[in-house]
């Protein structure tokens, strides 16, 4: 299976070199790391591994823990395997049917966060206007509007908000840590580049549209 984890460890010489070295001893093949921040003498690096199942994934964190001043700070499954590349793969359907932006949107965002599922909400009422299809069908999203995109924890669900044109994209998982604010900048760029194919595609509808009423009329 794989599996993401998120280690907070020093930022010094031949730290990462150890860890990767408890990954080898317990069997996991480190397929991607990606760096999500440096600072303060310590970096959070989120790494996927391919994990063969022979001890729980629990053990896989007391082994990194050995690390003398890495800690682990979420494992949970993944659907996105290193080499592929699903914000792209997006972008290019909402180009090919920009009038499906928003549910390809939400269908597809869950695979590019290593999220479980997503949801958008009417900004004003709060109802849930379309769902992948991990999502549950009562979602409490009255207050999940915030003005800006924010990460938060309701009840034990981690969940990232972000504002689009009138509605609000919702993103959740339920295991593996908060989500990072790298995470969140990325929901947001891509929440916003989706937006605006839809927005331009709409405006060329709309002129295309009165270009043709236009021309009726003269004839």
């Amino acid at each position: 299976m794989l599996l993401r984890l998120r280690v907070s460890l020093p930022d010094r010489p031949g730290v990462l070199g150890q860890v990767a070295r408890a990954f080898g001893v317990m069997g996991a093949d480190i397929l991607q790391v990606t760096v999500l921040e440096r600072r303060a003498g310590r970096a959070v690096d989120d790494f996927t591994v391919f994990w063969p199942g022979l001890f729980e994934p629990g053990e896989l964190r007391d082994r990194i823990c050995v690390v003398p001043g890495a800690r682990v700070d979420g494992v949970w499954p993944t659907r996105e395997a290193p080499g592929t590349s699903p914000d792209y793969d997006l972008l290019g359907h909402i180009a090919g049917e920009p009038e499906r932006a928003i549910v390809t949107l939400v269908d597809a965002m869950p695979d590019v966060v290593s999220a479980e599922w997503a949801v958008a909400v009417d900004s004003g009422s709060g109802a849930v206007l379309h769902g992948s299809w991990q999502a549950p069908e009562d979602v409490p999203a009255a207050d999940l509007t915030p003005l800006r995109a924010s990460a938060m924890t309701r009840d034990g669900l981690h969940l990232a908000c972000v504002p689009m044109d009138g509605t609000h994209l919702v993103v959740a998982r339920s295991q593996g840590p908060p989500f990072h604010q790298a995470e969140l900048d990325k929901i947001a760029r891509l929440t916003g580049i989706v937006c605006a194919l839809a927005r331009s595609a709409a405006g060329r509808e709309h002129a295309t549209g009165a270009a043709g009423l236009s021309g009726r009329r003269s004839g």
